[in-house]
């Protein structure tokens, strides 16, 4: 790759980032696409084809209807290519072309993922299913003229797509590449497993959603490949989310009216906190504050989170409303008083980005790479992880002071709007993609 990666005055300053993007081809590889949690996927595809980039979208699993709660994602899953279920005619297709075009490649890239695989027989069986899913990446990346792949986060979806690029070069020819975007937390609790390392080197470039992220996975290369990697913010459209378009729409009562609302949107899983949440909402209820908590999302978290809101006695003032769409998702943002996001471990949550779009002042755990989004006392307030105590403190002071919470909300968007716009993040990945062999049209 010609371009150099550089510092300079605290800033990602990248050739990649700066050059004037041209129009370009490429293949989002991602595990399920849609999907319900992963709303930001589906910006970012979007914003780059707003660039001028032909995204073609590749889902290992086809999504659920339970993915695809709005028309933008009706529509996206429509245009995906799913590669499960399995059609088997599909799948000898690929497996039939790809063999007779270039047998000792095909036979070389099936050695090779066996090889880098974990041990045991398991282990073997898992990476003979990621060739045969990459595969038919390739195949229909070949149909489409594509020959740069981008998989978010380092699952099957980045497997297919490191194998495809593999057995594409080995059967000569163009040069194909790929890349990944690093989120965390989930690749850095098993690197071995996710082959952090042999993806980081592989790769042709890295994205990384915060610089935070981008220090782990140069913490487990070599320095001859950090100048690839760089960073990229996911980010969400302001003029999307924006409280004064929800408020215009007078679908949500109006925030500091009645109780103190407290929103958190999320998967129900442990490491998200909501336990921690719950008991602080209880603390507040104790010390005289109205405070009713609305929990969005899903996961196998949420009975255990429905019986722990009962022990705590907040059957009437917990509402677990389940999963939401994004065309319906602002109407919440637009009726909290403040957003709350108690999380053990993050990468930079989107979430957050919504809330403090829409002028939502926030209370969220100071981890990882959630400082680079918010600074305490300036979009919200951070606490210690695992602190009910502190929550429910951060929470205390936001009810009893509308005028913080005002000024906090003011300072989130401005946030959000100057670094977190998803238009530029799709702009700097345009300029990424134009550089890489092979995304031209021609």
């Amino acid at each position: 790759m010609a371009a150099t990666l550089g510092r300079e005055s605290g800033r990602e300053v990248t050739e990649l980032q700066t050059a004037a993007p041209r129009a370009s081809r490429v293949a989002y590889v991602v595990g399920r696409y849609p999907a319900v949690s992963h709303a930001f996927v589906t910006r970012e595809v979007l914003a780059l084809r707003a660039a001028g980039v032909e995204v073609e979208t590749i889902s290992i699993h086809r999504a659920e209807d339970g993915d695809a709660l709005s028309a933008t994602d009706r529509a996206e899953r429509e245009r995906t290519y799913a590669l499960l279920p399995v059609r088997l005619g599909a799948l000898l297709g690929a497996h039939l072309r790809a063999f007779a075009g270039a047998p000792r490649a095909y036979l070389a890239t099936l050695a090779g993922a066996l090889r880098d695989g974990p041990p045991g027989i398991r282990g073997r069986v898992w990476q003979l299913f990621y060739f045969l899913e990459a595969i038919m990446v390739w195949n229909r990346c070949r149909s489409r003229g594509v020959r740069h792949l981008h998989a978010h986060h380092l699952n099957q979806a980045a497997d297919a797509a490191m194998l495809a690029v593999r057995y594409a070069n080995a059967r000569g020819g163009p040069a194909w590449t790929w890349s990944f975007t690093m989120h965390g937390p989930n690749e850095l609790y098993d690197v071995s497993r996710f082959q952090l390392a042999e993806k980081a080197g592989e790769a042709a470039v890295v994205t990384c959603i915060s610089d935070f992220a981008r220090s782990q996975v140069m913490g487990f290369t070599d320095e001859d490949r950090w100048t690839r990697f760089t960073v990229v913010h996911c980010g969400v459209d302001p003029t999307e989310f924006d409280p004064g378009r929800a408020a215009s729409n007078g679908a949500a009562p109006a925030p500091g009216d009645g109780p103190f609302r407290v929103l958190y949107v999320g998967r129900l899983v442990p490491f998200k906190g909501q336990a921690i949440l719950l008991e602080a909402t209880a603390a507040l209820r104790r010390r005289g504050i109205d405070a009713r908590l609305t929990m969005i999302g899903e996961g196998p978290a949420r009975e255990g989170a429905e019986r722990r809101a009962a022990e705590f006695g907040l059957n009437g003032e917990v509402r677990f409303a389940g999963a939401v769409g994004q065309d319906e998702i602002r109407s919440h943002y637009a009726a909290a008083d403040v957003f709350c996001l108690p999380s053990f471990a993050e990468g930079v949550p989107v979430v957050l980005m919504e809330a403090m779009a829409m002028a939502v002042p926030v209370v969220t755990s100071r981890i990882m790479g959630i400082s680079e989004l918010v600074d305490d006392g300036a979009q919200g307030l951070l606490v210690r992880p695992g602190r009910a105590d502190e929550l429910a403190a951060a929470l205390e002071r936001l009810a009893r002071d509308p005028e913080l919470r005002e000024r906090l909300g003011r300072g989130g968007r401005a946030k959000v709007s100057a670094e977190f716009d998803v238009r530029e993040s799709g702009r700097q990945l345009a300029a990424i993609f134009a550089t890489q062999d092979g995304t031209r049209p021609g």
